[in-house]
This record gives structure tokens, C-alpha cells and sequence, in this order.
């Protein structure tokens, strides 16, 4: 496994896909994954700091979490089959439950666990940006710095 860190969600143009870009955090490869406009929405909030009036469902599971004694200790993107991504919650003491990626990071961007890769997701699905990109994806950074979560809402 490879740990991974949170570059931003972005909206891929014509098709108005949301998409969270991941990066190995000791590594060069990014790991792009379509989600939906709801997850995207609740990974921005994270990332910006923004706390809704009520919680999300992604705060919820949260605070159930902490309410259970039951820590998230990890999220593993485990597989790619057929171009769907799947992840693995480790919760407590050894307890695995399966879940999407895109729930799984926002939930992990909640709590402060590490988001991690099986190699062989990142080897099939991973891409590498050259230098001369690098650009791009300080752009990227940008937008993501000025995005509001309500850009996601379908």
C-alpha cells in the first residue's frame, strides 16, 4: 500500500464529472477518480474548512464512529475492476468494511486518517505528470483555492 494525499475535486469539462485527484505522498504519480457530485461536495467542505448547519452524512458516520469508541484508522483504495474503484474502511481494532473511495476520503479528510493505495491500483490507474505539467497542476491548485462547494450541486 501506498499512502496517498488529497490534491482537490475539480468538475472534468464537457461532461460536468466531478473528479478527486489524489497523490502519492512519496511518489510522483496522481490518481484520478470520478465521484459523485454529492461526495465532491462534501471533500470540498473539508478542505475548506466550511461546517454545514447540520452535519453530513459523512459527518455523522464521524461522530458515530467516536460515539462507538471505534477509530478509523485507515482507508485502502483496494481494487480496480472494469473502471470502478473500490476502498476498504479499517475500523478499531481490525474491523474491514468495504465502501466507496469517495466516501472513504471524505470521511478520512474528517479524521485525519491516512488514505492509502494497493500498487497495483496505482500501477494500472496512476498517472504520472511531467515536468513541463507541473504547471497545470498549480492551476489546479488555484482553482481549487477559489472553487465553492456549491459549483459541485447538480
Amino acid at each position: 500500500m501506498r499512502e496517498l494525499s488529497v490534491v482537490g475535486v475539480r468538475v472534468e469539462l464537457p461532461s460536468n464529472q466531478p473528479i478527486v485527484l489524489l497523490r502519492e505522498v512519496e511518489g510522483d504519480r496522481y490518481l484520478p477518480i470520478w465521484i459523485g457530485a454529492v461526495e465532491a461536495t462534501a471533500i470540498a467542505y473539508e478542505q475548506q474548512g466550511v461546517k454545514p448547519a447540520r452535519p453530513l452524512t459523512h459527518d455523522l458516520l464521524r461522530d458515530v464512529l467516536a460515539a462507538l469508541q471505534a477509530p478509523l484508522q485507515a482507508v485502502e483504495i483496494t481494487e480496480l475492476k472494469e473502471n470502478v474503484f473500490y476502498a476498504d474502511l479499517l475500523i478499531g481494532d481490525g474491523v474491514r468494511v468495504s465502501a466507496r473511495p469517495s466516501d472513504s476520503i471524505a470521511l478520512a479528510l474528517r479524521v485525519g486518517a491516512p488514505i492509502r493505495c494497493a500498487e497495483q491500483v496505482l500501477s494500472e490507474a496512476g498517472i504520472v505528470i511531467p515536468d513541463e505539467q507541473e504547471d497545470e497542476v498549480e492551476k489546479f491548485r488555484e482553482f481549487l483555492e477559489q472553487v465553492r462547494p456549491e459549483d459541485f450541486a447538480g
